[in-house]
């Protein structure tokens, strides 16, 4: 390990360089731009809906999840309870070690039909591993700060939209993260590779759309791992060292992103078995501190609850023209929600595609919880936490902006997301707000980890599976890191966002043209398990 540690730091050296020379970085950024702002519009590109302007990748995502939830019978919601008892491991006994024979098997007794590839027990993780690499992805800075920017700029009623859109965002979840794991490929030493790079080739194939199949996920491999470089590493980066020099009172973005690097080598190096070790302590850890605080202050400001709880309701319906209408505020919530839990994406479908199991369905059902947990709990604490602040201190007025910085009553301060959340907890009780910046640095360094592997699959699938390609990926990564710490790649970030969304478009077609596989392995799963349900 020592040496392969010593391997990577070498590599990045020349990162380090470029890491400290401003100059350089200011020349990337201004021939940079151009391209970045071009890709950015193609992705987000807008169409107007009673006067608003909404992104396409908006509509694409929540017509998705309406439509997966319908054809589902609403098993998002049906299927919670199944969903804990998957995670806590109580269906392991018939997931692990049983054979169940499908309609259609060729050859009882061997092999079964539709299943990961052999008999014995695939996978290199447990469920509640696999849930908590794909939480630790997504659960972060968008609930901390984009929560807060989406409530001052929709006022309290975009929470009610917010938590449809998660909900509705479960169902998506449950049909890539089945997909990714009946789709997967097992390599000769025992590692999972998966997620829509695979089931968008070998699915499309079965259904006779091979060619199609091999375009669009040969375009969701390049855009994963472009975003794997940028909202998923250098942002991260970026953000974490700003508000760990902001707690301590320094200016040392480099040797933070050193640190940083370091401590994320030490994880992905292990690849996912050691990234889901690490996540299984750390998402729960983060993820209880945050709503643990959060849930102080709401039970501290206990006599402001119905008003805020009326503010959410009324707001969500209401035709306010300066929140943009009821239109405008639907729109701010769904849009929050949407690019917080990823559903959609098919990122999160990597990380299930490594777990335990022999029946596909059993992690998309265990998939489902993540959007419940990422937006319906954590996106929410965030929002009642800002309105019940706002209402007790009066810190600003709604849809008082400039740019997507609020500006607070009294001082005229600019603030942005994070910066508006910790001064929320900071009313509250004085230096709250260290807590936060803890939240918010474990929050970087955790989807960091789920970001390599994500990107790593995707550069595998382009460029092969040999430990060249693994060890030019992860200096590339690491890199990245001291990179984001560093410097400010505006325009080289913003790219890799829009690369994030890119992949909406393949994998929602691939998702689509599949569920009805979805179907058939959810069923098969059910019986498995003994589940009843109303016919």
């Amino acid at each position: 390990m020592k040496k392969y540690l010593l391997s990577i730091f070498t590599l990045i050296l020349p990162f380090l360089t470029f890491a400290q020379e401003t100059s350089i970085e200011e020349d990337i950024e201004a021939k940079f731009e151009p391209f970045s702002k071009a890709v950015s519009s193609v992705v987000f590109y807008p169409i107007t809906i009673v006067g608003k302007d909404v992104p396409i990748v908006l509509i694409v995502l929540l017509l998705g999840a309406l439509f997966f939830t319908l054809y589902f019978k609403f098993a998002n919601i049906a299927l919670i309870r199944v969903a804990i008892n998957a995670t806590n491991g109580k269906y392991d006994k018939v997931d692990h070690h049983s054979v169940d024979i499908a309609a259609g098997d060729p050859t009882p007794g061997g092999d079964v039909f539709e299943s990961p590839q052999a008999e014995g027990v695939i996978g290199e993780v447990t469920h509640f591993q696999a849930l908590t690499a794909a939480l630790s992805a997504t659960v972060g800075l968008g609930n901390i700060a984009g929560v807060a920017v989406a409530i001052a700029i929709g006022g309290p009623g975009a929470t009610i939209w917010m938590i449809l859109a998660g909900f509705l965002g479960m169902s998506t979840k449950l049909v890539e993260a089945t997909l990714g794991v009946k789709y997967r490929e097992v390599g000769e030493d025992g590692k999972i590779y998966g997620g829509p790079m695979y089931y968008l080739k070998k699915g499309l194939k079965e259904k006779n759309l091979g060619g199609l199949g091999k375009v669009l996920a040969g375009m969701f491999a390049v855009f994963v791992v472009g975003g794997s470089f940028g909202g998923g590493n250098m942002f991260q980066a970026n953000q974490a060292a700003a508000q760990f020099n902001l707690l301590f009172g320094m200016d040392e973005g480099f040797l933070f992103g050193v640190l940083m690097a370091f401590l994320v080598a030490v994880v992905i190096i292990g690849g996912i078995k050691r990234i889901g070790r690490v996540t299984e302590k750390i998402v729960p850890f983060m993820g209880i501190m945050y709503v643990g605080a959060a849930l102080i202050i709401i039970f501290m400001n206990v006599t402001a609850i119905p008003e805020a709880i009326g503010q959410i309701w009324n707001g969500a319906f209401e035709n306010n023209s300066l929140l943009g209408g009821f239109v405008g505020v639907m729109i701010v919530g769904f849009q929050r929600a949407a690019f917080s839990n990823e559903a959609g994406v098919g990122s999160a479908s990597i990380a299930h595609a490594a777990v335990k199991t022999k029946f596909p369905a059993s992690e998309g059902i265990v998939a489902s919880i993540g959007p419940f947990v990422d937006t319906v709990i954590i996106c929410t604490m965030t929002a009642l936490v800002i309105i019940i602040t706002n209402i007790k201190s009066n810190l600003f007025n709604y849809a008082n902006l400039e740019g997507s910085n609020v500006i607070m009553n009294g001082s005229g301060e600019r603030l942005g997301g994070v910066d508006l959340t910790s001064v929320a907890f900071d009313s509250a009780i004085p230096n709250f707000s260290i807590l936060l910046t803890i939240a918010v640095i474990l929050f970087a360094f955790s989807t960091m980890l789920s970001w390599s592997y994500y990107g790593i699959q995707g550069w595998k699938y382009l460029f092969g599976k040999g430990k060249t390609a693994d060890l030019v990926y992860k200096f590339l990564f690491l890199g990245f890191v001291i990179v984001g710490a560093s410097s400010s790649l505006n325009s080289v970030i913003d790219f890799s966002d829009a690369m994030i969304f890119a992949m909406v478009f393949p994998n929602v077609i691939g998702l689509l043209l599949l569920a009805p596989k979805v179907k058939i392995e959810l069923k098969r799963y059910l019986t498995a398990i003994g589940h009843k349900k109303d016919k």
